[in-house]
């Protein structure tokens, strides 16, 4: 965050000449989920066998489909427009995504900091056109969030430490994603069997009832990324990892931090096995006992000594 300084807050700063900015958001939620879908979701967290995958991660990298969407957006806007300066982003640079979004009136920011729409939920995409023409600006949206605090009273970690205010440093879905070291030691048990990302304070957040699925295909859930366990998902090679994760957002995150991640996972699922459920955990970790990686044996050494 330090590294980019003011052009997180100054998108002219970020594009020179950039004078207004469109922002635009796209569903994401699989056609065929199912309705009850936060439930069901909730309910993969009791199969601690089980490896979760954030909802937004079990089908296509968002940042290729949304990238090419507003880039076509933004060729046809200079074909009706004239000629026009632009540069589109979706959670690829130093932009102030929900920010620019809540004053541009695509909804308000939730206590869980995320963006929130009365008809859509949260379950959403964000990107952005920077242009170089003046427009008009539209105005935002009054809050509805209330007294509500079901996003802050449910997370994990205790990351939403104030409304509208994230600790990243214990989010699930930073320790498991963008964080590249260990993992802390007092936050693993609380991981559980999320594997990539987290979606608690979205998936308990009642505004997410009327949360959009998503038109394109391209966010359907590939086969192996839900209600698949733990030990064949850390069985993995990474010839297998990276022909599961061809085209995913997952596959960023590499290899090493995979099996990093379930190992945790794995861990804290032996803590609640019964003896047949313990044994294959325990030959599940013990395959990766002298991995390579310090980083994933310090994690399976962790988890070797969960009872």
């Amino acid at each position: 965050m330090a590294a980019h300084g003011t052009k997180r807050a100054r998108p002219a700063e970020l594009v020179p000449g950039t004078l207004s900015v469109i922002t635009a958001r796209m569903d994401y939620l699989p056609a065929n989920t199912p309705a009850g879908w936060q439930t069901v979701e909730l309910a993969r967290l009791g199969q601690p066998a089980q490896g979760v995958v954030s909802l937004y991660a079990r089908g296509r990298d968002y940042h290729k489909v949304m990238r090419a969407r507003l880039q076509k957006l933004s060729d046809q806007i200079a074909q009706a427009a004239g000629p026009l300066g632009y540069r589109v982003f979706t959670d690829s640079a130093p932009v102030l995504e929900v920010e620019l979004a809540a004053r541009n009136g695509l909804g308000w920011r939730g206590k869980h900091t995320l963006l929130l729409d009365r008809t859509a939920g949260s379950m959403f995409f964000l990107g952005e056109i920077f242009v170089d023409r003046a427009l008009p600006a539209t105005a935002p949206v009054a809050q509805h969030c209330g007294r509500c605090s079901a996003c802050i009273d449910i997370c994990p970690t205790q990351a939403i430490v104030a409304p509208y205010r994230l600790d990243a440093r214990r989010c699930i879905s930073y320790l498991t994603i963008e964080h590249a070291g260990p993992i802390p030691l007092q936050l693993r048990p609380l991981l559980g069997n999320r594997i990539y990302g987290c979606d608690d304070c979205q998936l308990i957040c009642p505004w997410n009832k009327f949360a959009k699925c998503s038109a394109l295909p391209d966010f359907d859930a590939r086969a192996g990324l839900v209600g698949r366990d733990l030990a064949t998902l850390f069985g993995w090679t990474e010839d297998d990892f990276l022909r599961h994760t061809e085209g995913s957002p997952i596959r960023r995150i590499g290899h090493e931090r995979w099996l990093r991640n379930i190992a945790v996972a794995l861990g804290n699922a032996l803590r609640v096995a019964d003896a047949p459920a313990a044994a294959a955990l325990r030959m599940a970790l013990a395959s990766r006992r002298a991995h390579p990686s310090a980083l994933v044996r310090e994690h399976v050494a962790w988890a070797q000594l969960q009872k």
